[in-house]
């Protein structure tokens, strides 16, 4: 017996149920305006249509590469103290992705007016950050180094996210040219030769490790990252598979320092499947909704 129109439509409404609460959650109230203004601007882009930044920045698989990428950067003790003084995370943790995912967008996607005006004024509040860790060691976040090191962080997680979790991974060669679409931005920020494939990725990653740590401020971070995320009860199971998954994403030497939950190592043999399983679902609920049918 052929399925009545209401039952067909029940999983999409489900579908746009979902993709518009979690698209809030990552974009903001605002984020269906700033979505139409970032894709629907004419004018000259940064990186074209073909561009594989706009492949890697664009799949499902930012969500664990994110992840990874918050905990990785969380090693380096200025970059870390930095975070905990100004950033607001634990008070506004969803403002927080919101204006990083709208940065992210805006630079890959808009137009070249929007994307300088946004580094323009991330440059602007980066310049305000000062301070000194728990340690008395001063930083400032317009600092090349630290710039440098949270881009490198970045991208090495999002790129390794989507070569494990992508829609479509990348050739060996395709991800060298995302690093160098990703250089573009880093430069701008004001970081220093941020590496434009994956051998000097690694080489610089290389250097900064004789400067990471996990202090009290990393593994208070991991710990509300994997352990007490603000997210119903209801929807914490699915993101502790996203938690073991961007764990998983990390190497052992990045890995072990951290104060990894006992119920997220619990889930490390689940963490592929797992990842795979969220990244799905993602685009499954992200997924622009079928044409409605002619005539």
């Amino acid at each position: 017996m052929p399925r009545s129109s209401a039952s067909r439509g029940a999983p999409e409404a489900f579908r746009k149920r979902a993709g518009e609460a979690l698209f809030r959650r990552v974009a903001g109230p605002s984020g269906p305006q700033t979505r139409a203004r970032i894709h629907e601007t004419p004018g000259p882009r940064w990186f074209g249509p073909e561009r594989p930044i706009r492949e890697v920045h664009g799949d499902a698989s930012m969500f664990v590469g994110g992840l990874a990428a918050l905990l990785l950067q969380s090693l380096h003790p200025l970059a870390m103290a930095a975070v905990a003084a100004h950033s607001g995370y634990r008070g506004d943790p969803w403002g927080r992705l919101q204006r990083t995912s709208t940065f992210l967008a805006v630079t890959t996607f808009g137009t070249s007016e929007d994307a300088e005006a946004a580094v323009a004024q991330v440059r602007a509040v980066h310049a305000t950050i000062r301070g000194r860790t728990s340690e008395g060691v001063p930083y400032r976040a317009d600092d090349p180094a630290l710039l440098t090191w949270v881009h490198i962080a970045e991208t090495a997680c999002f790129a390794r996210a989507h070569e494990r979790y992508g829609r479509r991974p990348l050739s060996p060669a395709g991800y060298d040219a995302y690093l160098a679409d990703a250089a573009r931005v880093a430069r701008a920020l004001g970081a220093d030769r941020p590496p434009t494939d994956r051998r000097a990725l690694a080489a610089r990653i290389a250097s900064y490790r004789p400067q990471l740590r996990a202090t009290p401020a990393c593994r208070e971070t991991t710990r509300f990252l994997l352990a007490d995320p603000p997210l119903p009860a209801l929807v914490r199971p699915v993101y502790a598979l996203l938690a073991a998954a961007a764990v998983d994403l990390l190497p052992p030497w990045a890995r072990e320092p951290l104060d990894i939950p006992y119920g997220i190592r619990l889930l490390r043999p689940l963490a592929r499947p797992g990842g795979h399983a969220v990244t799905a679902a993602v685009r499954w609920a992200l997924r622009p909704p079928p044409p409605a049918p002619r005539g």
